[in-house]
């Protein structure tokens, strides 16, 4: 495996959590909008809330590729240990989760996990083979199968999830977050974690080709839609930067909006920490794994209490997504001034390490 670098310094980490917080934030608003019925209806918010769609989950799927990747760096036997057994604990409370909300992401992250340990042991040139070849390999699926199969693209509800072949096919090939091509994230994730991430050079580099990843992603996309689509409208899923169907223009926009997330992140946590801002929001960029269960549980279920789970717009949906977040954000601070983790975390190290 390619040498990574020493650990970076506190300040480095704290970027990390401050993209935690950042990814977080966007996956309550894109969630938000699908429970709440809320269509991009045009203007500002919706392009902004709909850059959203995929690209938050992404970024924090690739943080979980970072904090895999330092820890492999320094323990690489434990780590995967560790890492198979938080996969196992993923898994059912993600699978609780699929009881009450059926966008969840959390027992795909136990596949992630899963094959991202075994594959740690890789060199990062090894890796983007991996990545390419998830990511071609889920174009050669899509000619294969059917993409529909399942769905109810209505209710978003999938038919016959909880039998062995629907569970397979869901996880690998057409549920929200499959592992064909999902993994790509988790694993490049892995080969930044093996950069001097707390360099300003290397921040930089991430901001600069993270831009140009995503503008290419995208202007890619158009161009192609506009030349492919004419010529038959099915070609059009074939070049889109959508999270549904995830094909290969929709992960490097997806790779793109990490890295520019992240360098970002890493750039300014020194500023801000100065300002004071950071010690505010970071403990609940910390707790990620209890806000995600809490958005559902409290912020759905009021959602649901107040009638608004459905036929609501873009403006209300975002509004409320904010209030949750920043209620979240308050809770965590506090919260960190009691306890070293998270009620979630905290239960997920004492059972799983």
């Amino acid at each position: 495996m390619t040498n990574a670098p020493n650990p970076a310094p506190q300040s480095r980490l704290v970027g990390l959590d401050l993209a935690r917080y950042l990814a977080f934030v966007g996956m309550v608003i894109v969630n938000f909008k699908i429970a709440m019925g809320a269509d991009n209806d045009g203007g500002v918010l919706g392009l902004l809330s709909g850059a959203l769609e995929g690209r938050a989950a992404a970024t924090f799927v690739v943080l979980a590729g970072i904090g895999i990747g330092l820890a492999g760096s320094k323990a690489l036997d434990l780590t995967i240990s560790v890492s198979l057994r938080r996969a196992v604990f993923l898994l059912a409370i993600g699978l609780l989760n699929m009881l009450i909300f059926e966008a969840d992401i959390l027992h795909y992250y136990a596949f992630y996990f899963l094959f991202g340990v075994l594959l740690l042991p890789l060199s990062s040139r090894a890796l983007v083979w991996v990545i390419l070849a998830l990511n071609l390999g889920f174009v050669a699926m899509v000619f294969a199968f059917e993409y529909d199969t399942g769905w109810n693209w209505e209710t978003f509800a999938y038919a016959d999830f909880w039998t062995p072949a629907g569970f397979v096919r869901n996880l690998f090939f057409n549920g929200w977050h499959p592992v064909i091509p999902w993994l790509g994230f988790l694993l490049f994730g892995i080969i930044l974690s093996r950069l001097a991430l707390s360099e300003r050079r290397v921040q930089m580099a991430l901001v600069g080709l993270g831009t140009g990843a995503l503008a290419f992603a995208e202007g890619a996309s158009i161009g192609l839609t506009n030349v492919l689509v004419p010529l038959d409208p099915e070609f059009g899923l074939l070049v889109t930067t959508e999270p549904i169907p995830p094909m290969p223009l929709y992960s490097l926009a997806g790779f793109g909006a990490a890295s520019l997330v992240i360098g970002l992140c890493l750039l300014l946590a020194g500023p801000l920490g100065k300002w004071r801002v950071l010690p505010l929001i970071v403990p609940a960029g910390r707790q990620t794994l209890t806000l995600y269960i809490a958005h559902i549980l409290v912020g759905m279920g009021t959602l649901e209490t107040l009638g608004m789970l459905g036929g609501q717009t873009t403006a209300q949906a975002v509004s409320a997504a904010l209030l949750f977040s920043l209620g979240a954000t308050i809770y965590a601070y506090l919260w960190s001034k009691l306890f070293k983790r998270g009620p979630i975390e905290a239960l997920m190290r004492k059972l799983a390490g």
